[in-house]
């Protein structure tokens, strides 16, 4: 197994800072991480129909988690994991289930009511490293976040994704259960979604409607690309095409649809999904590994290179049949390997981004259960192997596995209870922000605080707290005029402006 170089630097753990970790341990009766205590942690559990969400997927060995069920949904749900359940639980009953984890490991949760689970409520949580303590960050939040604000811009369900097109004054709001909605100027939703393909997308905590990109000629061939989940297979990931209609620029023409590229899942979970044309006009699509342990070993698709998970790749779907790979793709005419990798070895690139200034590829790769990773694809290079499963992060996770040249993470964050699930984000380019300028944000699940990471070339040189925090954050977004959003799984969707009020 080829040794893997040592991180850039390792981000510090400064999701709240070491006062905040103790603030936590205080609260939910846990001791920070790399203490002789076996900690305690809270992890809030909403059921739905037909859905589970976390608070958080992931813990370190030896803890005990008190899990805090409550019933969301119409129906009857219960909550089971690790040999323990709850009682069946109506609408808006709530039980507390307390579960220890003195072995690293994926554990199964699941509604045991017949047929909830193959509907969707279902999931795996982790169990990793107990990390060792760190030293609190040394350099003090950025002197910009007494100058910014979230500002909230509406709520929707289970918002994913934030997104418009060139030079357009409208929001599209991707949602997860498969519907997208307009927002007009004047802050107004249209009352008609501008595609609503709930009956096609298979939806759980994971699973949907997860990626949009507008062509980069949109205004002229009204071309869009969606990423799902379908309803086939283990939720086969579909990249599909619409043209707006020709009647109505608030919809899309639902008879123009057409299947660009179809994803085998080996499960329903990592999925990636993010869609984002580059400056080269050519759409990067993240893809997960497909699995997290539950049918298959964690990692076994990464390595991979003769399908397309646990891969970033690169096509050209405005021409072909059914799309064009780029000559200039890393691995074109290698046997056994498909052409459209343009980077792979990664767990769940649930969210990248493209700056278009720098050219800079940002991945946010959701780890195991030891630590979350932001890799870096620098402009004019391709072909990367980020080294899950052989790594997690700079942590080695599978030392029997096998990883050629991997290139380690431009951030690694060791877990706590703050720090779950990465969430990764954008590079702001808004020119009301010009202290922020060129600066890539971005968060965790658990913890919700929005975090700058300021690069000299490829080097992060300073990675602080801007002081704004979004609980259960999914996803960051972008607008045609360069404003920041971030959202929730509550389904609030917030705009980063420019503070009008004292901090």
């Amino acid at each position: 197994m080829a040794r893997r170089p040592r991180a850039s630097r390792l981000a510090a753990l400064a999701l709240a800072g070491a006062a905040s970790l103790l603030i936590t341990a205080a609260l939910t009766g846990s001791a920070p991480a790399g203490t002789d205590a076996v900690p305690t942690i809270t992890v809030r559990v909403v059921a739905k129909d037909f859905s589970f969400t976390l608070s958080r997927r992931s813990v370190p060995v030896g803890t005990t988690v008190r899990f805090v069920v409550r019933n969301d949904g119409a129906t009857l749900h219960n909550f089971a994991i690790k040999g323990k359940q709850t009682r069946l639980l109506q609408h808006g009953q709530s039980q507390t289930l307390v579960v220890t984890f003195p072995r690293k490991g994926t554990f199964t949760y699941v509604c045991t009511v017949a047929g909830h689970a193959a509907a969707g409520m279902k999931g795996v949580f982790g169990v990793g490293e107990r990390p060792a303590a760190q030293k609190p960050p040394t350099k003090p939040t950025v002197s910009v976040a007494d100058t910014v604000q979230l500002t909230k811009i509406g709520t929707f369900d289970r918002p994913v994704l934030v997104t418009a097109p060139p030079g357009d004054p409208r929001l599209f709001v991707v949602e997860q259960t498969g519907k997208i909605e307009v927002v007009q100027p004047d802050g107004t939703v249209d009352p008609q979604p501008f595609l609503d393909i709930t009956d096609r997308v298979h939806f759980s905590s994971e699973p949907g409607l997860l990626g949009l990109a507008f062509a980069p000629d949109y205004a002229t061939s009204g071309l869009v690309y969606v990423m799902y989940n379908s309803q086939s297979g283990n939720g086969d990931l579909v990249l599909a095409e619409y043209h707006v209609s020709a009647t109505d620029p608030n919809v899309l023409d639902p008879y123009t649809w057409r299947t660009v590229l179809t994803i085998p899942k080996p499960w329903e979970n990592h999925n990636g999904g993010m869609l984002q044309f580059g400056p080269d006009g050519d759409l990067y699509i993240s893809v997960g590994d497909g699995d997290s342990g539950v049918l298959n070993p964690p990692g076994a698709f990464a390595q991979t290179r003769n399908e397309l998970l646990g891969d970033i790749l690169r096509i050209d779907p405005r021409h072909g049949d059914p799309y064009t790979v780029p000559s200039d793709n890393p691995f074109v005419g290698l046997d056994g390997v498909r052409p459209e990798i343009w980077a792979y070895g990664l767990r769940n690139p649930w969210r990248t981004w493209i700056d278009p200034v720098s050219g800079n590829m940002f991945i946010g790769d959701v780890g195991e259960g030891t630590m979350e990773e932001i890799d870096l694809i620098p402009k004019g290079t391709s072909g990367q192997n980020f080294g899950w499963p052989c790594f997690e992060g700079t942590v080695v996770f599978d030392a029997s596995a096998q990883c050629v040249d991997p290139v380690a993470p431009l951030i690694g964050i060791l877990h706590s209870p703050l720090v779950c699930a990465v969430i990764g984000g954008v590079v702001v380019r808004d020119p009301r922000l010009p202290d922020l300028a060129g600066r890539y944000l971005y968060g965790d699940y658990c913890g919700g605080h929005v975090m700058a990471a300021e690069l000299d070339g490829t080097k992060v040189v300073d990675d602080s707290d801007l002081g704004l925090v979004v609980p259960d954050m999914t996803s960051f977004g972008v607008d045609a005029s360069g404003r920041v959003y971030v959202m929730n799984t509550d389904g609030s969707v917030y705009r980063i402006d420019p503070r009008t009020t004292a901090p």
